[in-house]
């Protein structure tokens, strides 16, 4: 699976599961744009790639601003004349019975973690275009497949990433470029850790693997996909939860 010679792209890669996808891919040889909004931190990120052999470099991105993404791009490009794979990681939670969430609750996360995804894919799309080539990754959930109470606003999100790759894998395909999903389950991060442990122990007896699912097992399946070993799959969702939604 390796990605040598390539240009990887991650949005929200400062911390959690973009920056375990971040050192992923650049241990299999790609050169890595760490993009968040938090400069100060993508930098960290990058810089320890590069201390550890890698290649990154760190790009200053807010997904729900237009000309945010568009410059981003643009950096990239300048950096290193070419764009091969986009991996929209970037979301949020806002989570509140939907009774009790308010209409900037359900906003905030809609216009992140859906409103986001199109604005990077779009502005990635030109330059994979003009190559006729590219991979674009999109982080979704199970929640958006089996829903979770209390998260309508995030589910309803990641559902919609999911009708978001199906679509646009069929409109970019005979350009040669591919766009899957990935579904991560419970996975442990710090937006998981923030769960009662109750909460958490309920989940885990839930999970027919017995663990709780690690960033590597994620950033594993992301590698899969940007790599040529995937070179004939597309529209498709992975899912990565132990068999939780099974």
């Amino acid at each position: 699976m390796s990605l040598a010679n390539k240009t990887a792209m991650i949005t929200g890669a400062n911390r959690g599961l973009g920056a375990a996808i971040a050192y992923e891919m650049a241990a299999k040889g790609a050169n890595v744009a760490v993009c968040a909004r938090n400069h100060k931190a993508a930098t960290l990120v990058a810089d320890n790639i590069v201390n550890q052999g890698g290649k990154a470099f760190a790009v200053t991105l807010d997904v729900c601003d237009t000309d945010s993404c568009t410059q981003a791009i643009n950096e990239v490009m300048a950096q290193t004349g070419r764009l091969d794979i986009l991996v929209n990681n970037a979301g949020i939670t806002k989570d509140s019975l939907f009774i009790r969430m308010n209409e900037d609750e359900w906003d905030a996360v809609i216009e992140t973690n859906l409103k986001g995804v199109y604005r990077c894919s779009k502005a990635a799309l030109r330059p994979m275009l003009k190559a006729k080539s590219g991979v674009i990754i999109n982080i979704s959930s199970i929640v958006g497949i089996i829903g979770n109470p209390g998260q309508v606003n995030y589910a309803a999100a990641k559902a919609g990433l999911i009708g978001f790759t199906k679509s646009l894998a069929k409109e970019t395909a005979s350009r040669n470029i591919r766009v899957n999903a990935v579904a991560p389950g419970y996975i442990d991060t710090d937006m998981t850790q923030g769960l009662a442990d109750q909460q958490q122990q309920t989940l885990l007896r839930q999970i027919p693997l017995g663990r709780i699912g690690q960033p590597a097992d994620v950033a594993a399946a992301v590698c899969f996909l940007a790599s040529d070993c995937a070179a004939y799959i597309t529209g498709q969702t992975i899912v990565v939860d132990g068999g939780l939604a099974m």
